[in-house]
């Protein structure tokens, strides 16, 4: 892509699938205007993992300044209201902003409802009903404003609604009714979301799964093995849990480079699938 048509004055966010080029393109741009690039991926927020993770690496992070990546321990919980909070106070100098996870941009350039955090016990208690019960028991308790609007096959957005509304006594739909304005309202960003084809895209995934291998991720999974925790955000790194369940003898190594490929490609295509329903008015970049 010629980064010559992409503004140099307003902020410049970068969306698109696992494995499409993000972060190079996130560099280039950052390295021609001397902006701070700032991370918007759920995972690539956590320290323990760089390799399976696809975070920039150390000599990248010396090259060019970076925000928001690998500051938070594998154990605690992070959502996009700490991201949101978190960005804030870098947006006073001139940012491109990447990442794979549409929420984090959607609250940023829509807003975020300021919802209470969801106690522990209450936590706890949705986890156990999700594992006894599987997630469409919370999904018929929830209010019918709510459930109109969420994904009724994702249950983590299911567990959610069920513990806003446990936890508040209001069903999320009427938290979000009351969106405070945005960070940084779409029309004063350069929006750009990737859209690469479908075989471009899974060979990339093959490539870069083999080059994660070679470059230490079974490593790295060792490392994350005392005190693994399969139901902890930070476990969900594509990968990891295949990697663990190859460290314990449950399956070969083949069997897990396969597996965590497939996984790959399949959250690839759930990407693509949420940005072109979500990010219709983002300038599309096809590649190749």
């Amino acid at each position: 892509m010629r980064i010559e048509s992409i503004s140099r004055e307003a902020p410049v966010l970068i969306a698109g699938p696992t494995a499409s080029g993000k972060s190079a393109l996130a560099m280039e741009i950052a390295a021609r205007d001397g902006r701070l690039i700032v991370n918007a991926d759920a995972l690539q927020v956590y320290d323990n993992w760089r390799i399976l993770t696809a975070r920039p690496s150390p000599e990248d992070e010396t090259a060019l300044p970076h925000a928001l990546y690998g500051h938070v321990a594998r154990d605690i919980a992070y959502s996009v209201g700490h991201w949101l909070r978190e960005v804030a106070p870098l947006l006073s100098r001139p940012v491109v902003i990447v990442g794979g996870t549409g929420l984090n941009f959607n609250a940023l350039t829509r807003g975020l409802a300021e919802i209470p955090e969801t106690p522990a016990g209450i936590r706890a208690e949705a986890d156990a009903r999700i594992k006894a019960e599987g997630h469409e028991r919370l999904l018929a308790e929830l209010d019918p404003e709510t459930a109109a609007r969420i994904d009724h096959q994702n249950g983590v957005r299911v567990q959610r609604a069920w513990e806003v509304l446990r936890a508040t006594g209001r069903g999320l739909a009427a938290w979000q009714a009351e969106t405070p304005p945005p960070l940084l309202p779409r029309d004063q960003v350069e929006a750009i979301a990737l859209a690469p084809e479908t075989g471009w895209l899974n060979d990339r995934i093959d490539r870069r799964f083999a080059a994660m291998l070679a470059n230490g991720a079974l490593d790295e999974a060792r490392a994350n093995l005392p005190g693994w925790n399969p139901a902890l955000p930070s476990s969900r790194a594509i990968g990891g849990p295949e990697l663990i369940a190859c460290l314990q003898g449950r399956i070969s190594l083949d069997e897990a480079a396969e597996a965590a490929v497939v996984a790959s490609r399949q959250y690839a295509k759930r990407q693509r699938t949420w940005f072109r329903s979500n990010m219709a008015d983002w300038r599309q970049l096809s590649l190749p």
